[in-house]
């Protein structure tokens, strides 16, 4: 019997065959930052006020400007209430006028917009404002829901049936759905939609990491993977400039889901993992996509090596159950899921709300995106020098630091505020990535599906609760900076848990799990 990574060396750790699949990914990473941002555009919120035409069958010329006047309170900061009117009075125009209107009610027929700006918006088409507000940063729970449904869902699934069938399915509904979510006529329809894209999302996600961790060598995995990162990133800044040139949300949501369908033609190219089709006893198939995987990257792989494939034993399936039957896998499963929770927490916490920090919107998510691709490529290099444990440990240590000193600050500095959430930003990108690796070498091929998937599915119940985190500045400013800090610290101690992966290659079996030097 030979070890797969052996075999693997023979083929070509990263030649033109890996190359050429690690491109096919970068694509759907990159659609896949429109997808996962793009309600943070499509929900814009704009300036509003009640309607009041009422007063117009009293006076029919009169203009906005006094219209407004009579039939809108001012706020505390003298522009016009946005969920409050006077309320309609059985006056003639000249009592009106004279005495004033008093008593005060929220919006009783709809709102009027300022689409000066901002042509079409969720807020705009479904009046998500004043009593309804929260429903918008619900629509975005629902979907980080998604997230989590697809985490349990096609983290198993990927382990029974193989890594290319779901990642081909995730992107026909993503694509479907997406599109679908352009032309609804009701808020919920739309929620719905955006929750099955949320759940293909996480099939892509954690099919592509796999596939890649799974046919790419130990020497140049980190680099295959943070590559498709850094084209998230560099989706995240493509998608500010369309949210920038296109202010009507429908089209906008066309637009991010429409070029998942020029991808179909992966039905033909994409592989399926070898190892995976190993450890199902589906070595004769592994065997001919090897060799042409061998073939693509002009190497030869000797008959008798590949031979030695049927002396391997076909294991059994690995359950959810396994990351906990054994002592030093389970330890692993534990702190991993917290890491990623704790990155998720952050990361989605900053993310959402970009509209926040007091710069314009569209520049911060092009300042948010860019930050990520140094932060992605950095950390790159730096899992390959200082190793996946203190890489790991240093860039949550440094995201939570910079998070917890955000509470110190007071609000009258908000570009050293900034300045810190983008180092926080950066700090936790990183972070991410090197998790991502991480996780894909710690757990064993027959249930690595199932490590990634619940570490994902602990990633996406932090995805939730990120933006209610922010409600909590209501009791004290600083309550919700001082979550998202104290988490990446803890998480950064626990790294001295965990066992070094750098160069070592994967473990097949779940019982190799003990062996894994500390």
């Amino acid at each position: 019997m030979i070890d797969f990574g052996e075999i693997l060396k023979n083929v070509g750790e990263f030649g033109r065959f890996q190359k050429c699949l690690v491109f096919m990914l970068c694509l759907l990473s990159f659609f896949n930052a429109f997808h996962m941002f793009g309600q943070v555009f499509m929900g814009i919120s704009v300036p509003h006020h009640c309607n009041t035409n009422w007063i117009l069958e009293k006076s029919p010329n009169m203009t906005e400007e006094d219209r407004l006047n009579l039939t809108i309170p001012r706020d505390e900061h003298g522009g016009y209430e946005q969920c409050l009117m006077y309320t309609p009075v059985d006056w003639d125009m000249e009592s009106i006028q004279r005495y004033g209107l008093n008593a005060t009610e929220a919006c009783q027929n709809e709102w009027v917009y300022d689409t000066s700006q901002q042509k079409s918006t969720l807020v705009t088409e479904f009046d998500l404002v004043c009593h309804r507000k929260e429903q918008a940063d619900i629509s975005q729970a629902v979907y980080m829901a998604g997230l989590l449904i697809g985490s349990i869902i096609f983290g198993p699934l990927g382990d029974r049936i193989g890594r290319r069938p779901v990642i081909l399915l995730s992107m026909l509904l993503m694509f479907s759905f997406g599109l679908g979510a352009a032309f609804v006529t009701h808020f919920y329809v739309y929620t719905a939609l955006r929750c099955v894209v949320g759940i293909a999302m996480s099939g892509l996600l954690i099919n592509n990491l796999v596939l890649v961790a799974e046919w790419v060598g130990s020497s140049k995995r980190a680099y295959a993977t943070i590559i498709g990162h850094v084209c998230f990133a560099v989706g995240q800044m493509c998608l500010a400039g369309l949210g920038y040139g296109i202010r009507n949300w429908r089209l906008l949501q066309i637009v991010c889901s429409a070029p998942t369908g020029l991808l179909f033609f992966y039905i033909w190219l994409l592989p399926e993992s070898p190892r995976w089709m190993i450890t199902k006893g589906k070595n004769e198939k592994a065997k001919k996509l090897l060799q042409k995987a061998a073939t693509i990257n002009k190497r030869n792989l000797p008959e008798e090596l590949m031979s030695q494939l049927q002396e391997e034993k076909q294991p059994k399936s690995g359950t959810m159950v396994d990351l906990f039957r054994i002592p030093q896998l389970r330890k692993v499963t534990l702190v991993m899921s917290f890491i990623w929770f704790v990155n998720s927490l952050v990361y989605y916490g900053l993310s959402l709300n970009v509209g926040s920090f007091g710069l314009d919107i569209y520049l911060t998510q092009l300042i948010f995106g860019a930050v990520e691709i140094p932060a992605r490529l950095g950390s790159m290099f730096m899992v390959e020098i200082l190793g996946r444990k203190q890489s790991q440990l240093l860039c949550l240590l440094l995201g939570g630091a910079a998070c917890l000193i955000i509470t110190a600050i007071p609000k009258t500095l908000p570009i050293v505020i900034t300045a810190l959430a983008v180092i926080g930003k950066f700090a936790i990108a990183a972070s991410f990535s090197t998790c991502y690796i991480y996780a894909a070498e710690l757990f064993p091929t027959i249930i690595r599906q199932n490590g990634v998937g619940l570490c994902s599915m602990t990633a996406r119940v932090a995805g939730i609760i990120a933006p209610l985190i922010i409600l909590l500045d209501r009791y004290h400013s600083a309550i919700p900076m001082a979550i998202y800090g104290s988490g990446p610290i803890i998480g950064g101690l626990l790294c001295f848990l965990l066992p070094e992966t750098l160069n070592k290659d994967l473990q097949d079996h779940a019982q190799e799990a003990n062996g894994v030097p500390r």
